[in-house]
């Protein structure tokens, strides 16, 4: 059983949660949570390094009791001393923490005083009004409790793009691996690059379905079996995540693809113009009668309908029909027209790597340019960006520059937005930027009014460049604040300003339909993946999937643009 980084981040994590619920050393907690954070962004596998008897120590922030625990996870699949921690703590505990307004001090508070183990024990308490009566609690609290807990009670359980991304492709190479087996294609909404997917569907073609589902419910993770058939079986991963498999016949494989690919509202589109040609579509194929007139590709079946194929990311329902039939589907942006990133922190403010090792991994990754983003100073961190900080910084890159060149580090900064509409940073400084990423960290409940004009004000000042992660959502942890789009689009297009497509996995903002409606407007977009680790860098692949989900071509993106096209289109 392969056990990939994330994987052991997360257990990592879990027991970083447990001992700051308990109030441990917070050194110690700092240690755990490190560690995570450089695995789980780590380019290669830590498995493999235990396998190889790799000494881990050489790792940043890795010990002899972190690299031992490590080697633990990966030969047993377990955590010893998170499964002791466990035992006195309910994990549920840890979930309650992921709500706004609740950190490890207050569910500590939650457990001791009012013996709240789970989500129905908050709510009921919430309900009695009960933890208003805290110290440290309030009304507005309770509120936001009951809120975030009907939000996640009627949002079914899905996963984020990138946490399923290791998975699906670990799956892909399992079932490769039995003999017989020719495709093997992950489908539904993992496919159309969706930001979350709520389980897998997997489609192979085997000469004998049965061999290949005895395999695959003996996949190393599969915790459940839920069905099992000679053609079809269902499981359930130790993560939680459910995954069907379909054995295919080969000379169906096109139409079974589609099918499973959806979304539901272009299947049933393309099924209603079959029908009106006295057609018949289903997963098998396209039929006249009894006679199959397409099934093995799915170019086959779009051209029996007299249209050009139509992307995965683009099967919405949302006028790719209507584009098609037109030839004017968006020839959609790729992965290698993006020439650098905009958005990058460094071990100046928040970041895990320094200055030098961020450009010596964006060189190797073949980008032509970066932009330095630390924070500024408003956003209460430990180690925000000052002015004189930045001033220094600015000669530092200037100076670096002449050694990397002809690669351009561009000097930059993350800009807050105060809630006046103000920036963080005065105009002397700003004005010695080559581009600034102005973004909201603050004040997310105020009105879509207010918030619209916050923002609105902020386009003003001269140097306002990019609109950073413009709804400020983090996927099944924040909803979005309350914002005007169009109206920021709209003055964006008046101004000459850009809105960022984040593509930090759990953000993924701005969403694929306002990437869209920024594109009919004429707004370029930048996608940027806010790294704060050099080998989060290789998130950029997530925002071009938003991007292309969201019609954008090569043209639409700033960042596609060769360095010196770049420079002159900030001026």
């Amino acid at each position: 059983m392969t056990v990939h980084n994330k994987e052991i981040a997360d257990l990592f994590n879990q027991l970083a949660d447990l001992l700051e619920i308990e109030g441990a050393n917070p050194f110690r907690v700092r240690a755990y949570r490190n560690a995570a954070r450089y695995i789980a962004d780590a380019p290669h596998s830590l498995a493999e390094r235990v396998k190889a008897k790799e000494d881990l120590t050489e790792l940043p922030g890795i010990g002899k009791d972190l690299a031992k625990k490590i080697e633990t996870i990966v030969t047993t699949g377990h955590l010893p001393a998170l499964e002791r921690e466990a035992k006195n703590i309910p994990h549920a505990l840890i979930d309650m923490m992921r709500l706004p307004g609740l950190g490890p001090k207050r569910v500590k508070k939650l457990y001791e005083i009012l013996n709240i183990n789970n989500f129905d024990d908050l709510k009921n308490a919430a309900e009695k009004h009960n933890i208003s009566q805290l110290p440290g609690f309030g009304l507005k609290t309770e509120e936001k409790i009951l809120t975030e807990l009907k939000r996640i009670k009627e949002t079914n359980k899905r996963y984020l793009l990138a946490d399923v991304e290791d998975i699906a492709n670990e799956l892909t190479d399992y079932l490769n691996a039995i003999p017989g087996v020719s495709n093997v294609t992950v489908a539904g909404s993992f496919r159309r690059r969706c930001e979350t997917v709520g389980d897998l569907d997997i489609l192979v073609t085997n000469k004998k379905g049965s061999e290949v589902i005895d395999a695959f419910v003996k996949f190393p993770k599969v915790s459940d079996i839920i069905s099992q058939g000679s053609t079809r079986s269902t499981v359930r991963l130790s993560s939680g995540l459910q995954v069907d498999l379909r054995v295919v016949p080969k000379i169906h494989y096109g139409a079974a693809m589609h099918y499973f690919t959806g979304s539901k509202a272009h299947n049933i589109e393309l099924r209603n113009r079959a029908v009106k040609k006295g057609w018949k579509f289903n997963e098998y194929g396209v039929y006249k009668g009894d006679e199959c007139l397409a099934r093995k590709t799915e170019h086959e079946i779009y051209h029996l309908f007299k249209l050009p194929f139509i992307p995965p990311e683009l099967r919405e329902n949302r006028g790719e029909f209507e584009a098609a039939e037109k030839n004017q589907l968006p020839h959609l942006i790729e992965l290698a027209d993006i020439r650098g990133d905009l958005h990058v922190h460094t071990t100046e403010t928040d970041g895990a790597d320094t200055l030098e090792e961020m450009v010596q991994a964006a060189i190797k990754l073949g980008y032509e340019y970066i932009a330095i983003t630390d924070h500024t100073q408003n956003l209460k961190m430990v180690r925000g960006q000052d002015e004189k900080r930045l001033s220094q910084q600015i000669k530092k890159i200037q100076k670096l520059n002449e050694i990397v060149a002809p690669f351009r580090i561009l000097t930059s900064a993350e800009v807050d937005i105060l809630e006046d509409g103000r920036l963080d940073l005065s105009d002397d400084i700003l004005a010695q930027l080559d581009i600034t990423v102005c973004s909201i960290h603050s004040h997310f409940n105020l009105s879509e009014k207010d918030q619209t004009n916050r923002v609105l004000k902020a386009m003003k000042n001269p140097f306002f460049c990019i609109f950073g992660h413009p709804t400020g959502r983090l996927l099944n942890q924040r909803e979005p604040y309350a914002i005007d789009l169009e109206t920021i689009i709209k003055a964006a297009k008046k101004h000459g300003h850009y809105l960022e497509i984040n593509a930090q996995p759990s953000r993924m903002d701005l969403d694929d339909q306002h990437c869209r409606m920024a594109k009919e407007y004429g707004v370029k977009l930048v996608i940027s993946t806010d790294s704060h680790s050099k080998n989060q860098l290789r998130n950029i692949q997530f925002g071009v999937s938003q991007a292309r989900r969201g019609w954008l071509e090569k043209d639409d993106v700033l960042n596609t643009l060769p360095l010196n096209k770049l420079l002159k289109a900030l001026k």
